[in-house]
């Protein structure tokens, strides 16, 4: 690997009592999930935080709230970053901000490391990685789950793949927004862990809302029937923190739809590729494509209980 780790350590200083890296940072992509991870790096990790959002208004707000720069194209953001942080819609738009004309590869020094917390594809990170690599950077695939909320508090569970000394290199930096931070394997297997996870969250949103809709028909109590069942082995996180907005057919809390189904398209994409069987998989992604034919493109995931109570 032509991976500058001399560089790297001229980058970085620890000014600060502890462990904590100070670096210059830029991150790329101020959307729900950006913005607030943005932040804890700038105030949790103390930071020097250059973005960029498409929408430049939005990150004329994120300075105005934090502090830091904003920069008019990804490139510009990059140019005297130790760190480099994506966080973007999808495969399209990650290639247009890392290697596009004015992509951040455009200016990026050796020894940089870039972190994409997109969700997007394992093939699209493999790419990436090869184009830093060819210019002596380093590239990991690091995308995460908690949603919005874990983003706002700086808990989110981060799937990494790359280098282990990249990683390591890394991994004081993405704490800043991080409960869990873990190497899962070489590049693209921070991508296949978190569509794991997404095949998992697809199966246990669709038990709930039947759970619900099932007791709801029986004429029980829902609360009462959560507050025994998720002590014992059908509780979930979704059933702790969904089954109360689901009651009340309240869908604007957490991951929307569009994103979800985009995530099921890239996890049922890479099935056909592995031959992995997931037809509960597939069956959910229908049912979520019937929520956004009732209008649900942006209701949270746990709106397939609409689904059911439509019918």
């Amino acid at each position: 690997m032509a991976f500058h780790r001399s560089c790297l350590d001229l980058c970085i200083s620890r000014s600060r009592t502890g462990d904590i890296y100070m670096a210059k940072v830029a991150f790329i992509g101020l959307g729900v999930m950006g913005y607030p991870m943005a932040g804890h790096l700038k105030a949790k990790g103390g930071h020097e935080v250059t973005v960029y959002n498409r929408t430049a208004s939005k990150a004329e707000s994120w300075v105005s709230q934090h502090g830091g720069t904003a920069a008019p194209t990804p490139a510009e953001a990059a140019r005297d970053a130790d760190f480099i942080f994506t966080c973007v819609g999808n495969d399209d738009d990650l290639r247009q901000v890392t290697t596009g004309p004015d992509g951040v590869l455009a200016t990026m020094k050796p020894g940089v490391i870039l972190i994409d917390n997109t969700t997007a594809s394992a093939e699209v990170a493999r790419e990436i990685a090869a184009a830093a690599e060819a210019i002596g950077c380093a590239f990991i695939d690091a995308p995460v789950s908690g949603g919005q909320a874990g983003a706002e508090n700086g808990v989110l569970t981060v799937m990494c793949g790359g280098n282990e000394q990249v990683f390591q290199r890394a991994k004081p930096v993405i704490d800043a927004y991080a409960r869990m931070v873990g190497l899962m394997g070489p590049v693209g297997a921070g991508q296949l862990t978190k569509m794991v996870n997404q095949i998992c969250i697809a199966g246990l949103v669709q038990g709930l809302a039947e759970g619900v809709h099932f007791g709801k028909k029986a004429g029980l109590d829902i609360e009462k029937v959560v507050e025994v069942i998720s002590k014992g082995a059908a509780g979930s996180w979704q059933m702790e923190n969904r089954h109360k907005t689901m009651n009340q057919s309240k869908y604007d809390f957490g991951f929307a739809v569009d994103w979800m189904r985009k995530d099921l398209d890239i996890v049922l994409s890479e099935a056909r590729r592995n031959g992995a069987t997931l037809p509960v998989t597939a069956l959910v992604d229908q049912f979520y494509g019937e929520v956004q034919k009732l209008g649900g493109n942006r209701w949270d995931t746990s709106s397939l209980l609409a689904r059911l109570e439509s019918e």
